[in-house]
């Protein structure tokens, strides 16, 4: 399945420079989180697109099911902490919440199955993988959650409620205050991730599911979907408010500290 967008395709497959966007014939649409063509840094741009570009997914009725992935060799290795804002700052920390709650809540509510192509390692926001429907990892991903801790504030964005609900919440937490990390075959010992795979399959083989489920009723999809996100769905409408709230006090003590 080609992975460059097309002539005739939606204005929004060509808006936002962080996603490349690519759509099958039977709707299966990719998603490739990149930097200039190469593996991804998050920045704020990113941060700014995410939630508008699944609203854009979610109101196109010719996507059927979403593919996610990376670029290379690493799902997203890097990140771009001062693009994101003064975080010791109210009206700043505000968009910061604004944005990073709406994209995984919209994320966890988009209304077609999700499969994840985890190609390498996941050091930041391995939440938008870890929520997919169908978790597909390559032998080479090793999950972990760099920033938080390397920036001094509560990891409160989503992740943990993510990595409670797949990896359980004593493992979870244990990984999270140890800056731990956890490899492809743990994942998948633990039931967190669907298949491994070798790196050059991954992609391939997550739009092969994708284009499986295709064969059923688009409305058997959407609901099935609906139906397996529920709890995690609530769970992160709830802990993303307090998260990010006292992840915004981290963040002002920090200045408080350094003043």
């Amino acid at each position: 399945m080609s992975t460059n967008p097309a002539a005739g395709d939606p204005e929004y497959f060509t808006r936002y420079p962080n996603f490349a966007l690519s759509r099958s014939a039977s709707g299966v649409l990719t998603l490739r989180f990149h930097t200039d063509g190469g593996p991804h840094t998050f920045d704020g741009t990113t941060h700014h697109d995410l939630p508008r570009l699944l609203e854009d997914i979610a109101f196109d009725s010719a996507n059927r099911v979403l593919v996610i992935t990376g670029t290379g060799d690493s799902f997203i290795p890097g990140i771009d902490g001062p693009s994101l804002g003064d975080l010791t700052k109210p009206m700043s920390f505000d968009v910061m919440y604004t944005e990073g709650r709406r994209g995984v809540q919209r994320l966890v509510d988009l209304e077609i199955p999700i499969v994840a192509a985890v190609n390498g390692p996941a050091p930041i926001h391995s939440e938008y993988a870890l929520l997919a429907d169908v978790v597909v990892a390559s032998d080479t991903t090793v999950f972990s959650d760099m920033p938080h801790l390397a920036f001094g504030i509560a990891p409160g964005d989503g992740l943990v409620v993510v990595w409670e609900e797949t990896l359980g919440l004593n493992r979870a937490r244990h990984l999270v205050i140890t800056q731990g990390s956890f490899t492809a075959q743990q994942a998948l010992e633990w039931g967190a991730v669907a298949e491994v795979v070798p790196l050059s399959q991954v992609l391939a083989r997550a739009q092969e599911i994708a284009e499986e489920m295709t064969r059923r009723p688009q409305l058997t999809n959407k609901y099935m979907a609906v139906v397996f996100r529920q709890r995690i769905s609530r769970r992160l409408a709830e802990g993303m408010l307090a998260g990010m709230a006292l992840e915004g006090v981290t963040a002002a003590n920090l200045a408080y500290q350094q003043g």
